[in-house]
Formats: structure tokens, sequence, C-alpha cells
């Protein structure tokens, strides 16, 4: 019997689909997003379970968006290890897929998909979980350090602020968590970095501190062999009768 999938709501959000189902026992012909090769490198049954529910759960939102044959797209990784949607080598599809993020937090996986011309960032953790004061420094500094002392119950709104905003960017922990600001105390607020200008809500949903993060998407570069693909594709569509390679004519058919 399949999870039941539920639908979160972010406030002052359009245009997103936020998803939430708890983590459970897969094998891999059950999550066709999945990768022998990237799933065999976990170490622990849990963590092979927070991936497996992940990449199902994206499969359901691709579903949800228009994707009805999962066996012609895959995820990719950036060099920083940020997840994107891509179709597979030989596949002639030019249909943007949706910019997507996944999060897992106490048993709970969690995916964010976005129309293509956006990136997105989604970070949760439970309302009852606490933080050590001395991990704080780990995450903030100077005077948002101060702050996050002298009010520790938005300590996870920066947490899972920071983090939304790393995924965004699709930096991860590449990026430090102390060279983030976030607004505390704020529900919504813009912040720039890096050039960008990064939207974010905080609220609580589902038992969770949640946190989105969304801004204009970098124009994708498309490699020479993509551009050939692209021509060619716009060639046949605008020509039915044009072809590629040889043509052969048999006498007496």
């Amino acid at each position: 019997m399949l999870p039941p999938v539920v639908r979160l709501t972010p406030p002052r959000a359009s245009g997103v689909q936020l998803l939430a189902s708890e983590v459970r026992a897969w094998n891999m012909e059950e999550v066709p997003l999945a990768q022998a090769s990237e799933v065999e490198r976990f170490v622990t049954q849990k963590r092979r379970d927070e991936h497996l529910t992940g990449r199902w759960l994206l499969g359901q939102g691709l579903r949800a968006w228009g994707v009805d044959d999962l066996t012609v797209v895959e995820v990719v990784r950036n060099e920083r290890r940020a997840p994107s949607l891509a179709y597979i080598q030989g596949v002639w599809k030019r249909t943007p897929l949706p910019n997507i993020s996944i999060a897992h937090s106490d048993g709970m996986a969690f995916v964010a998909l976005v129309e293509p011309d956006r990136a997105v960032g989604f970070d949760a953790e439970p309302l009852g979980r606490q933080l050590a004061e001395n991990a704080y420094d780990m995450m903030a500094k100077g005077a948002e350090l101060d702050a996050l002392r002298s009010t520790p119950q938005h300590v996870f709104q920066a947490w899972t602020g920071k983090e939304a905003v790393q995924k965004c960017l699709g930096h991860g922990m590449h990026l430090n968590p102390r060279n983030i600001q976030i607004p505390i105390g704020k529900e919504s607020a813009t912040i720039s970095i890096e050039n960008s200008k990064i939207k974010l809500n905080y609220w609580h949903e589902n038992g969770y501190h949640c946190s989105l993060a969304m801004r204009p998407a970098d124009v994708p570069v498309l490699t020479p062999e993509e551009v050939l693909l692209e021509a060619t594709r716009s060639a046949m569509e605008a020509e039915p009768d044009w072809g590629v390679g040889c043509k052969t004519t048999r006498s007496g058919s």
C-alpha cells in the first residue's frame, strides 16, 4: 500500500507544488527516478529509505505536473550535488521540466516543484526539536547570533531559512550558513545574495517549521549537442519531408 501524500500550502507563495510523505522502505523497481549507482552508496538503511521516498514523492509530483512517463526523465546533480531534472540522453523532448527541491526530516520527505523560470529551495524541521545554544554559532555570527541567543524561539526559522536559501542557490553547504542573514521574526522577506533577490517565506504546517526560498532561475547554457538537437527538431517540425542521413530507392518496389 502506497503512503499518503500530503499537499502543503505555503502562504504568500504561488506557482509552487509542495508535497510531503512519510519515509518508508522501497524496492528499487517501485521508484523509477532512483539510480542504483547512487542508492548503493548509502551506508545506513535510514538514508536509503529517505532517498528512495524522496525520489518516489518527486515522481508523484511530476505526474501531477503532467509528466506521465517517468522513464524519459532523470535526476542529475551539478558539481555541488544540487539535484535537477533532465530528459535522458536520446529523448527529443524539449518541454521544460520544473525546478525542484528535496528535503528529509524526522521521518518525512518533502518535495517542492516550481516553473522552470524560477529556482526553489525548501527545508523543514519538526516543531518539537531542540537545538543546543552552543550550536548557534555554527549557523550565525555577529548581530544575528546575538539576536538568536536572545530569542531562541526563532532559531529554527533561521536554520530552515538558511538551508532553503542554500538549496535555492544550488550551493548546499558550499555556502557557509553564517554568511546568510535571515530577518529574524519576519514570516516573509526578500534577501539579496550573490546578485540574486530571494523571496523567503516561513510558516508552521503539519507539525513542522517550514521555509521556502524562490528566485528567478539562471538562464541555462545549452551544450553544442543540445543546440544541434534543437535545430534538427525545429527543422523537422517546419518541414516534415526533411530528413537526416542518406536515402535509398529500391528498384522494382
